[in-house]
């Protein structure tokens, strides 16, 4: 088997739908596996992919142990010659799949394959590509200053060695994966995937950033960004220093200051809204479910090239790819005041997210 695609599913009921029905898609000729492994859900996450993806491989967790141990599973029931650690509130592309790992089929001494990430309103995410964050650079970005952090030698579309990735989207040999030990399980979340990408750089592997595929992240769902999290990502860098980066007395005071001044000044995330005054819904179709499920006015058309403020576009999966689907958000990002849905191929709800900052939003459909 050529790829193992691991999910570790925590409460994201729909947007996990929405990511295995992309992955469906983008696995079509390659003789691949998906396993989602579940951290005690209580959202029915476990009921919708027994009943819609019969031939997904689920685990189901009797306790939430985080995000290392959980993937750790997952990749202990893996077939595949390569894995990729896949968040559930991720999209990838048809061609995803074929082209990362005809690309990582031509690297001599692999180690990780990371690619370009977007959030749902199509800004770029720089963690995509990062460098090892040595305690003066992680200082810096903790207060204020990433340059440093940020794989900016590389532009969002290049493609060439970089030397972190973010756990949402890992591409990678199992048997590198399982020479390095995997996830290292002392992290909860956060942190494990610095850990892990520096980890297989020590090893005499070398990891490449691929900027020619995009796929989406929301970002925001699965890793709320309150002060839960940030206690636990500073928490989890903690744990990366002391591990990699031991030093004297005055440096690692130097790292805790940092950390805990970064975690003192974080605010909450200001959620955003947008007062929506028309739907335009990208469709093949005449007529269709959304014109009798969303209030305000639904312009169908065959092509969005234009849109007014205060507009959401909604992309029709049953009509387009969802290739086309990121395609098209690049292309309108800069209107002013417009936010972007997905409804899925064959779902009965739209989803998106108008900040990677705060939770997506779901609106399952239901005739008025």
């Amino acid at each position: 088997m050529k790829l193992s695609v691991i999910i570790l599913n925590y409460n994201v009921r729909y947007f996990l739908e929405l990511c295995i029905k992309s992955v469906e898609k983008s696995l079509v000729d390659i003789d691949a596996e998906i396993i989602v492994v579940d951290n005690r859900s209580s959202d029915k996450s476990c009921e919708m992919v027994k009943e819609l993806f019969p031939k997904v491989k689920l685990i189901e967790n009797p306790s939430n142990e985080g995000f290392s141990k959980g993937n750790n599973l997952g990749v202990k029931a893996a077939k595949g010659e390569y894995l990729c650690i896949l968040n559930p509130d991720t999209i990838v592309a048809e061609d995803t799949f074929k082209v990362l790992l005809d690309f990582a089929d031509k690297q001599d001494r692999l180690g990780i394959v990371g690619c370009r990430l977007m959030d749902g309103t199509g800004k770029f995410l720089p963690e995509s590509k990062r460098n090892i964050p040595k305690p003066l650079v992680a200082l810096k970005k903790l207060l204020g200053n990433p340059d440093l952090y940020y794989a900016n030698q590389l532009s969002e579309y290049d493609i060439g060695e970089a030397a972190v990735f973010v756990g949402a989207f890992m591409l990678v040999k199992k048997a590198v994966y399982d020479e390095v030990g995997g996830f290292d399980e002392d992290y909860f979340m956060y942190g494990e995937d610095i850990d892990l990408s520096y980890r297989v750089l020590k090893s005499g592997y070398r990891n490449y950033y691929n900027g020619s595929m995009t796929i989406v992240h929301y970002k925001g769902e699965s890793t709320l960004k309150d002060v839960n999290y940030a206690q636990r990502f500073y928490g989890a860098m903690q744990i990366f220093y002391r591990k990699h980066f031991k030093s004297n007395l005055v440096f690692n005071g130097l790292v805790w200051f940092g950390v805990r001044s970064a975690y003192l000044m974080r605010s909450e995330p200001e959620v955003v809204k947008m007062a929506i005054k028309n739907y335009v819904v990208q469709t093949e179709k005449k007529s269709h479910i959304l014109e009798s499920t969303l209030r305000n006015p639904v312009i169908l058309v065959s092509k969005v090239t234009k849109v007014d403020p205060f507009t959401e576009v909604i992309f029709d999966a049953n009509s387009m790819s969802y290739k086309e689907i990121f395609e098209h958000i690049t292309d309108l990002k800069d209107n002013a005041d417009v936010s972007f849905k997905i409804l899925p191929n064959n779902a009965n709800f739209i989803i998106g997210s108008n900040c990677s900052r705060n939770r997506g939003e779901i609106q399952v459909l239901t005739k008025n």
